[in-house]
């Protein structure tokens, strides 16, 4: 029951972190237009240009949920066999849902990759021609 809270808590911070991965490839996107518009020149379609920013946004994704459940593992080790018995004078047993935190790690890769590709949908449009020759 003392924990319970903590599922709560874990909601929140994975809410705020999604809404901080959708305003940072947006804003990544939208930065990038004139790139965007240049690749269009080239020859690239919108839809390979949304392609490529999805693949971005997986890979960055995927980076950072490696090293969010890499660095989280870390911290719990050290609260449960340094901290614990430490400060608290008790242990406890590690036991990781891997399931669960796979599950988490994964929500996480299709969201931010999916922001990304719905942030490219701006970036990709008409107006990325535009801004290129705006720049001439």
């Amino acid at each position: 029951r003392s924990f319970a809270v903590t599922v709560w808590l874990q909601a929140v911070a994975i809410g705020i972190g999604l809404f901080g991965v959708a305003a940072s490839f947006s804003a990544q996107v939208l930065a990038r237009k004139r790139e965007f518009g240049l690749l269009a020149h080239l020859g690239l379609t919108r839809q390979q240009i949304l392609g490529v920013v999805a693949l971005e946004g997986l890979a960055w994704t995927l980076l950072g949920a490696l090293a969010g459940l890499a660095l989280g593992l870390a911290v719990s080790l050290v609260l449960v066999h340094v901290v614990n018995p430490q400060s608290f004078h008790w242990t406890m047993d590690l036991v990781l849902p891997w399931a669960r935190l796979l599950a988490l790690c994964a929500a996480v890769v299709v969201a931010g990759t999916l922001t990304a590709w719905l942030a490219g949908q701006a970036a990709a449009s008409r107006d990325a021609v535009r801004a290129v020759k705006e720049d001439w």
